[in-house]
């Protein structure tokens, strides 16, 4: 895309937003950039040092004079400056679409509704390790927290740019190509967003794969119902490699030339020239980083290092360093005999799921924020078996209350610090003291990062008995 005297808007004045406008200011364009809120003094003095003309406190008509459009994915689809945006003809891109289009690095796009984080995370370090013995630098950008339009400059031929990516920024997504597309899972999530209706979700997390070509490669979790079924029964139209990963052997749906599977404990990609024992999980199963959910990231990230032609020996020795990412199951203390873990960065009843299955013991649950249309009845059964006491916090308060109701005690608090005194109280030796919030963050803390934080921090003021 040739920018030269182009006139750019870019709708939201986050992180994302001021990358994006550097970038396309870099590439010759006018760029306004407009903030419905305020805009920090750190960021303001930024863009005017790069010369970016920018607004705050809301959208003036000057946002319309514009070729195109970059709209953060915060942004909804219903926003008034949104719908004004398309009845005037006027393109919408992502972020992650203006970032593609100069980024000369090999992209990796990791997608799902969980895993994502930790499955990129992993991936990054991986490529890390290959790029020292061979040559290249991998860059970790997108929904991890950084941009990826602050990083395009920095990337060459040859390096790694692993983007993790939500439906948000898929949305927006028309011509972006990952060189490897990786699909975790798709469980219920943003159901606000998507009317309710898990099709439209599925269906942004599917432009991922939209523009791939014959020498691109797309890996899926097999064991995903809805995933399965999807390439099961779409697969013959595709042009690019097809890779299912799964704890079992694929249904024998002719597109598994390349398949990782976890063959017993060990983690095997099967090839047309034969296999490959790359790792047991005990080289990777430790406090922090347990569970079945992690079998899966893990052989998420052996099948994008055999599609990338890393050698096992790199994968292994990582995998045996590897201890999770903050906030997700992140083993925090042993107190009183009670093991305390924070689970923040879970943000949907699927993730919620998978701490309670990877819970050693009885557990003490601290759950709530901001409800994103949960159906917590999908967990009533397994928060039956496990949980002696659920502490509710948040906007979703009332809604947890009611949902468990005679499946098993709650109380509430009004703060995060008062929650983890009412679990302190009620946890016994042996148990589990788990807080995994099972909604977004966003009516207490500035992000689940902060929310995570405080509840450490809280966890690490309490005294031994």
């Amino acid at each position: 895309m040739h920018l030269s005297g182009k006139k750019v808007s870019v709708l939201g004045a986050g992180k994302s937003g001021i990358a994006a406008a550097e970038l396309l200011r870099r590439q010759g364009a006018a760029v306004l950039l407009s903030e419905l809120g305020r805009i920090g003094p750190e960021e303001a003095s930024r863009l005017k040092k790069a010369g970016i003309a920018f607004e705050q406190e809301g959208h003036s008509e000057g946002v319309y004079d514009a070729d195109f459009c970059v709209i953060s994915p915060g942004i909804p689809q219903h926003a008034a400056v949104v719908k004004e945006m398309q009845a005037r003809g006027i393109a919408l891109y992502s972020e992650i679409e203006i970032a593609a289009l100069y980024c000369r690095a090999r992209v990796v796009g990791i997608t799902g509704t969980d895993g994502k984080t930790t499955t990129s995370t992993l991936v990054h370090r991986i490529c890390e390790a290959d790029g020292l013995k061979n040559g290249y630098r991998a860059f970790s950008v997108g929904n991890i927290g950084i941009p990826f339009s602050s990083m395009v400059p920095e990337m060459g031929a040859g390096d790694v740019a692993v983007v993790e990516l939500s439906s948000y920024q898929l949305e927006r997504c028309f011509t972006f190509r990952p060189d490897v597309a990786v699909i975790t899972n798709i469980t219920p999530d943003h159901l606000d967003r998507y009317e309710g209706d898990i099709s439209r979700y599925a269906a942004a997390k599917f432009r991922i794969y939209a523009n791939q070509g014959a020498n691109d490669t797309l890996i899926y979790n097999e064991d995903d119902p809805l995933l399965r079924e999807h390439f099961t029964a779409e697969s013959a139209r595709f042009p690019f490699r097809i890779v299912p990963f799964g704890m079992d052997e694929p249904a024998g749906n002719g597109i598994d030339r390349r398949t990782v599977v976890l063959d017993g404990d060990a983690i095997v990609v099967r090839k047309a020239e034969g296999e490959e024992r790359v790792a047991v999980t005990s080289d990777f199963l430790k406090n922090s980083f347990r569970g079945r959910h992690n079998i899966y990231n893990v052989l998420a990230a052996v099948a994008v290092s055999s599609a990338l032609g890393i050698e096992g020996e790199v994968v292994r020795s990582v995998l045996r360093e590897f201890d999770g990412v903050e906030h997700r199951q992140e083993f925090v203390a042993t107190i009183d005999g009670t093991g305390w873990v924070n689970d923040s960065k879970a943000t949907n009843i699927n993730a919620m799921r998978q701490a309670l299955v990877a819970s050693p013991g009885r557990v003490v649950l601290i759950a709530g924020g901001r409800d994103k249309g949960n159906d917590y009845s999908t967990i009533a059964e397994l928060v039956r078996k496990k949980v002696t006491l659920l502490v509710a916090i948040g906007e979703s308060q009332e809604k947890i209350v009611s949902s468990f109701d005679g499946i098993v005690a709650v109380k509430t608090a009004e703060s995060l610090a008062g929650a983890v005194s009412i679990a302190r109280k009620a946890a016994e030796p042996g148990d589990t003291v788990l807080f995994s919030p099972g909604c977004s963050s966003f009516d207490m803390f500035l992000n689940f990062e902060e929310r995570g934080r405080t509840f450490k921090e809280c966890v690490h003021q309490l005294q031994p008995c």
